[in-house]
């Protein structure tokens, strides 16, 4: 009988052990920050000076920023995009999005030793024999693989290397469960909304995620899309070393650019004001580029970037958008057609071709209000569009006098969740840009053309054929 080998049975019985351990780190994490804040909301009830409660508040979302935080770093793997998500200026207090932007593209790195066997066994080959050079040292790290700098052999240009953590996949399975079970308990107690169907979308999402000939069948379509349907490209998207492409390593040529987040360091570290003429040309560039990006790719083709967070786009010189599609979905025509008219009802101004919409869509809601029509129409508002209301900074979609408090939403078709997604990222951008502008109105020709060729809008009664060239550019006159 072979001698036991201790360490070999440590490691398997660690492995068997880590979900466990994972699932009790979380919901003593969890239910420490959650309680933390009913306990502090009954404290601050007591409170009658506004100015004070406003001061305990930013406080409170200061110490659960930090806990937040840990968190997510520690845990990592999925815990990593629900800092991406929420970690919005749009969407989270101020706190929050400080302490959460740097997980985008920050996440703990796995060591080379442990990534390289990874690589060989992938492309078969040793890495030397692949790559003149190959930089150790990652340039980025997410939640699901990290990314490094190198240059084929007899090749003059460099490429990015994206290769998958080992074993990232089941631990994702573990927390997107935990985090299911705690949504369930939310909707019930606190937020009336559909947040489970929200995370089975996520949960479906994940598994795309992990196949990159997926990714890189998905990147030259959305390439070849892009350039049929614009004179230039609205961003540019890295172009596949096809016979470099397996489930988990992807070779891509490299993109130089700055990360979209560090863009207002760029634009001062370069003598220009960032609140000047320049600057501002550049930002307007940029957001109309990406703008008008994803509204082609989710009204006119209904295959789009379903992952969009600041860590995926780059910008590039002449303040072209460089993005990395890892996560393309495909929405079906009756979505992507009354996802148009809801477009068509926001821009419009129509509350009732609003709720229309939501019923086409198959979102639910209870009223929980008298004024349900135009709750309604500000909850689609506050989910489907980037403009904030006049005076406000920051929105608050789970504050007490909010529309989703007032108009519950009892299903919520996970399709949808995904271009909620793109939605607020493009909104978090603007906001960070210090641009404020409505989506909807700049994709309202896309919506129009959409709807003419389903047959459900007539030729005739389009009203913005021409408005999207000028549309920035009077955002800008107002401002």
């Amino acid at each position: 009988m072979p001698p036991l080998d201790f360490k070999d049975f440590q490691e398997k019985l660690s492995t068997h052990f880590r979900p466990f351990h994972r699932s009790f780190q979380f919901w003593v994490r969890a239910v420490d920050i959650y309680t933390g804040y009913k306990v502090f909301q009954l404290r601050v009830s007591f409170v009658k000076d506004v100015k004070k409660q406003e001061e305990m508040w930013e406080v409170q979302h200061e110490l659960a920023a930090e806990k937040i935080y840990a968190t997510c770093a520690d845990l990592g793997g999925f815990f990593l995009k629900i800092a991406q998500i929420i970690g919005k200026p749009d969407l989270a207090p101020a706190a929050w999005v400080r302490r959460l932007v740097t997980l985008c593209d920050r996440a703990p790195a796995t060591p080379f030793d442990a990534i390289q066997p990874v690589l060989e066994k992938e492309l078969g080959q040793s890495i030397g024999e692949i790559f003149e050079r190959f930089d150790v040292d990652p340039i980025g790290s997410a939640s699901i693989a990290q990314v490094h700098r190198a240059r084929l052999r007899g090749d003059k240009n460099d490429v990015v290397v994206k290769v998958q953590h080992p074993g990232v996949q089941d631990l994702m399975m573990t927390d997107i469960r935990n985090l299911q079970a705690f949504a369930l308990y939310m909707q019930k107690t606190d937020i009336k909304f559909d947040l489970y169907s929200v995370t089975k979308e996520m949960e479906k999402q994940i598994g795309y995620e992990f196949d990159f000939i997926r990714e890189a069948d998905a990147m030259e379509r959305i390439k070849r899309f892009l350039y049929e349907n614009n004179k230039k490209r609205p961003v540019l998207v890295p172009r596949v070393i096809r016979d470099m492409v397996t489930r988990r390593v992807l070779v891509m040529e490299y993109i130089d650019g700055i990360p979209i987040l560090n863009l207002g360091d760029e634009i001062a570290k370069r003598g220009i004001n960032p609140g000047g003429k320049l600057a501002a040309a550049a930002k307007q560039k940029i957001l109309e580029s990406l703008t008008i990006a994803y509204g082609q790719m989710i009204l006119k083709s209904g295959f789009f970037h379903a992952d969009p967070h600041p860590g995926n786009i780059l910008i590039c010189k002449g303040s072209e958008a460089s993005g990395q599609y890892k996560l393309v979905l495909t929405s079906p025509d009756k979505l992507r057609i009354g996802y148009a008219n809801l477009i068509l009802a926001i821009a419009d101004n129509d509350p009732v071709k609003a709720s229309e919409s939501y019923r086409e869509l198959g979102i639910e809601t209870l009223s929980n209000c008298k004024d349900e029509q135009n709750e309604l129409f500000k909850l689609a508002q506050t989910m489907f569009d980037t403009k904030l209301p006049p005076g406000v900074v920051m929105l608050q979609p789970f504050a007490e006098d909010s529309s989703i408090k007032k108009v519950g939403v009892q299903a919520f078709p996970e399709e949808l969740f995904s271009i909620l997604r793109t939605v607020h990222l493009l909104r978090g951008l603007s906001v960070g840009l210090g641009i404020n502008y409505s989506c909807a109105d700049q994709w309202r020709p896309i919506a129009e053309e959409a709807l003419v060729r389903a047959g459900r809008l007539k030729d005739k009664d389009v009203k913005s054929r021409a408005r999207q060239s000028s549309f920035f550019r009077r955002i800008f006159s107002q401002q």
